[in-house]
């Protein structure tokens, strides 16, 4: 165009960007947010890197809008990377250390080069190829991986079904750390897979207990599901009653004779909840016995003072590692499975959080809390989940905190018994 020819109108319209001057993003929060770069670290934590999902994650659990560009340049000034660019960043020698230390709180062995690399990122916020975990683990335990190769015969199952979060929640309990004296009891969500409780429990087949731990579930959810399935054992008769009892009042709309609200099914049917307790047992529960015996001679399980520190300090210690195994469990993408009906290839939290785009509708049905919390102080409170006396508990917490540990560990429980323990006789 030469210097005499003039503009139209129209030639100027085509070549003006964003000519309304809106802007589709004017609600992302500035740079310094420090909310937002908090939220950033966690899905870091939690094994969520790709920008998409994290956009949309970020919509959806928070209310923040955020461009998948925007998810990017945020994670790189956050230092957040990938497994590809901290591989060929991070020396190795700093790689190979991170990835024997996570393998060392698995004296059992049971856990693979994934669940060692998600280990990693859990505990320390750093993401490491699968490759490199890998050819670590089979440098330094070859072993392992014939240890882990699956032999045992597996029981035909019929695809599961649910109409989405909240359909149908599976009770249990598990027995495996009962010989040593700290059974267990698990609650979780039949459509995600989602752990929504899991605790360490004085006695797993006591009723009012359970009854209590569903209640408690109920108040930390924000509602209860349209069912609940247990097996049949007398400890879960009263979980029937309250089940039956609530959806009544709070949901009569169902019919409880076309979906009754609590199902008993034998142990080998109730397959959510078992196949759940495979992965507990297998990731976590082996170890916690491997970690009991190395008290072998330090504790005396026939002087009452032994016994009831253990009881205080044991139970303390495996409800933190239990809350640590549901974060991690909830944060694990399942593999892909094409025939299966529920989501795949997804962890069970982010299935909740997009439940619409895995086709799934939230049946949580809401109740009134407040009668949520009195049924909870009729069954008899806390105390039903006590291992000790609340006088020994205090005495036990104030000579702990006189330690200046912060956290107990699998590897300092033994000392901290052996340090508490001269402690506590002169309070006595």
């Amino acid at each position: 165009m030469s210097d005499t020819e003039e503009y139209t109108n129209d030639d100027v319209e085509q070549h003006i960007p964003n000519p309304t001057g809106k802007n589709q993003h004017k609600d992302c929060p500035s740079v310094d947010d420090e909310r937002v770069a908090e939220i950033l670290r966690e899905y870091h934590r939690r094994n969520l890197t790709n920008k998409r999902l994290i956009s949309k994650l970020l919509l959806a659990e928070h209310g923040i809008q955020m461009s998948e560009a925007t998810v990017t340049r945020r994670r790189k000034l956050l230092g957040l990377h990938g497994s590809r660019t901290t591989s060929c960043t991070l020396p190795v020698t700093i790689k190979r250390q991170l990835v024997l230390d996570q393998m060392a709180k698995d004296p059992a062995r049971r856990q693979g080069p994934d669940l060692i690399k998600e280990g990693i990122a859990f505990a320390c916020g750093v993401h490491i190829s699968r490759d490199f975990v890998t050819a670590e683990m089979r440098q330094h335990d070859p072993t392992g991986f014939e240890l882990r190769d699956p032999t045992v015969k597996k029981i035909l199952r019929q695809p599961l079904v649910a109409l989405g979060p909240h359909h149908e929640w599976s009770g249990d309990g598990h027995d495996k750390l009962s010989s040593i004296g700290f059974p267990i009891w698990g609650i979780r969500d039949k459509w995600s897979g989602k752990w929504l409780g899991l605790w360490v429990v004085p006695n797993n087949r006591l009723k009012t207990a359970i009854a209590y731990l569903y209640l408690t579930t109920i108040e930390n959810v924000g509602g209860m599901p349209l069912q609940t399935t247990t097996d049949c054992g007398s400890e879960t008769t009263q979980v029937f009653g309250l089940a039956n009892a609530l959806r009544e009042e709070f949901a009569p709309e169902y019919s409880a004779n076309d979906l009754p609200p609590h199902r008993f099914l034998r142990s080998v049917k109730n397959i959510v909840i078992e196949r759940g307790w495979l992965r507990v047992r297998l990731q976590w529960g082996a170890n916690v016995k491997i970690w009991w015996e190395e008290g072998e001679g330090i504790y005396n399980s026939t002087d009452p003072l032994h016994y009831e520190l253990v009881q205080w300090l044991w139970p303390k210690f495996i409800q933190e590692e239990l809350d640590h195994l549901r974060e991690r469990l909830n944060n694990h993408p399942t593999r892909f499975d094409a025939s299966k009906r529920l989501p795949s290839g997804v962890s069970p939290n982010v299935a909740i959080a997009l439940a619409a785009e895995y086709g799934g509708t939230n049946c949580l049905l809401p109740v009134d809390l407040t009668v949520i919390h009195h049924l909870k102080a009729a069954l008899g409170g806390e105390k039903l989940l006590r291992f000790v006396s609340v006088e020994f508990a205090d005495h036990a917490e104030m000579v702990f905190e006189t330690l200046g540990i912060e956290t107990i560990t699998s590897d300092n429980i033994w000392d901290i018994f052996t340090k508490m323990l001269p402690l506590i006789k002169q309070l006595d």
